[in-house]
């Protein structure tokens, strides 16, 4: 990638599909307001369900740049995608690199940022599990170490910025950039045509979504969620797209056995939103799930024994289980009935479609005294 005449842009690195969903609204309020921007794509999802597609339905234009970086263990991943990205941050010397969320490209983008004197800003800053042996707990650690702007979805993560050592001139809450695209998305949901595509009856379903490494690395666990996993579609049809990360542990423990488990490819942006937004109720290990179906008042059971998005319990739809509580968990849902209509959901501070619109605010600001000499 070669630089172009002009103002240095800002870089937004994105490499997975929340990391799409995150940087939509951002781009998007960025262009409004005639900042020069550039999108690297590392390619860490490259198939068309995981990325091409969230690009047209989110509104994107093609990424200027795709580094196909692809899948591998964390080190080979982490270590082609710094590789990958030395060059084009050389070429472009970004004003700021933005990196979004929690996962390797985040990583990455943080570090050559660095080594290279790169200013950079990390949107979804502060979350925290405080478990280590999470990957994801151990890239957004990183990330907010080096960033120069941290931008947080909730007081808790500012509350663990400044437990850190971050300045608080640093830190800015802005909310949640996710609920942004969401928001935008909602008119356009469908969730009965989602469940008649998805192979469902008609009646009440629930959505699956399992793929991190404690629960599809480790054979006993995994054999446990499936045995829940089964309990629970005795009681109500379950539609499962399989994350290619978790699809061979799954099957092994025989996830293609269970009645009433629909196994499905991997959705596109509205298609997926669309399910959860018609769904009784979503047995998820994934952080972006449990912030979408807080918003949209749906009951979300993660399936781990922490989550750095408190917000999503204390504000929200979300509770935490283990493999064996899940049959229980899922029948108490279904006893408790859908949340009374018209009542709307509880919504945590600044949840409420316009975090890219803040964001972009404080980078023009930030642009601006970087101009006339005052920020760092």
């Amino acid at each position: 990638m070669t630089a172009t005449p002009g103002p240095r842009p800002l870089v937004h690195v994105v490499g997975a599909r929340p990391n799409f969903v995150k940087a939509a609204p951002v781009i998007r309020a960025l262009a409004e307001a005639g900042v020069a921007q550039r999108v690297v794509h590392t390619g860490q999802h490259y198939d068309e369900a995981l990325s091409g597609v969230f690009f047209a339905e989110l509104e994107l234009p093609a990424p200027d740049l795709n580094l196909g970086v692809g899948s591998g263990s964390h080190a080979r991943q982490t270590a082609a995608l710094l590789v990958a990205l030395e060059e084009p941050f050389e070429a472009l010397r970004p004003a700021l690199v933005i990196d979004y969320g929690d996962v390797n490209s985040t990583l990455a983008a943080a570090l050559v940022a660095a080594k290279l004197h790169l200013p950079q800003a990390h949107v979804e800053a502060g979350l925290r599990s405080f478990d280590m042996e999470m990957p994801e707990e151990v890239n957004r650690r990183v990330a907010d170490a080096l960033a120069d702007l941290c931008f947080a979805t909730s007081a808790d993560a500012v509350a663990n910025l400044r437990r850190e050592g971050v300045p608080a001139e640093r830190i800015h809450l802005v909310g949640n950039s996710m609920i942004d695209s969401l928001e935008r998305a909602r008119p356009r949901l469908d969730p009965d045509g989602a469940r008649k595509a998805a192979g469902l009856p008609p009646g009440p379903f629930g959505v699956v979504t399992l793929h991190r490494p404690g629960n599809v690395d480790e054979p006993l666990r995994t054999r446990a969620l499936v045995d829940g996993l089964a309990a629970a579609a005795a009681m109500v049809p379950l539609v499962f797209p399989v994350h290619p990360r978790g699809r061979v542990a799954l099957e092994a423990a025989g996830l293609g056995d269970v009645p009433g488990l629909h196994v499905v490819e991997p959705l596109g942006y509205l298609a997926f939103l669309s399910l959860l937004a018609g769904s009784a109720v979503v047995v998820t290990d994934s952080g972006g799930v449990q912030e979408e179906t807080t918003i949209l008042g749906v009951p979300c059971l993660t399936v781990r024994p922490n989550t750095e998005r408190p917000v999503t319990i204390t504000h929200g739809t979300n509770r935490l289980i283990g493999p064996d509580g899940l049959a229980a968990a899922v029948a108490g849902v279904l006893a408790a009935g859908p949340p009374a209509p018209g009542r709307p959901p509880l919504r945590p501070p600044l949840w409420d479609g316009r975090a890219g619109e803040r964001i972009a605010a404080v980078l023009v600001g930030w642009l601006r005294d970087r101009e006339a000499g005052i920020a760092p």
